[in-house]
């Protein structure tokens, strides 16, 4: 088991996928963040909607979590954002060091 962690969450554009990404950096809260344009079909407000998305995945390690999802949810533009921990059980020993050396 190593102590590093997978956080995801999603937003509505490019360019607030890029500046949440390097708040998150510039912060230590994560050690490198990737945005993947999707499409999501979910229901709010009563209606099922269609859009485009782009998920933010962040690799930071476990002590780190609980200060990257407050930054999350005071710098993303939704009402409920998602985000969703993921723990990492295992990988290349070399990457989950040096994802714990940089949110240290």
């Amino acid at each position: 088991m190593s102590d590093v962690s997978v956080v995801t969450t999603t937003v509505d554009s490019a360019e607030a996928a890029e500046s949440l990404a390097k708040g998150v950096i510039e912060a230590r809260l994560g050690a490198c963040v990737q945005i993947v344009p999707i499409r999501s079909v979910y229901r709010w407000d009563g209606e099922v909607r269609v859009d485009a998305e782009w998920r933010c995945v962040v690799k930071t390690s476990a002590i780190r979590v609980d200060d990257l999802v407050a930054h999350i949810k005071v710098h993303h533009t939704y009402d409920v954002p998602e985000v969703v921990v993921t723990p990492v059980t295992g990988g290349n020993d070399d990457y989950l060091a040096w994802v714990s050396e940089e949110t240290s």
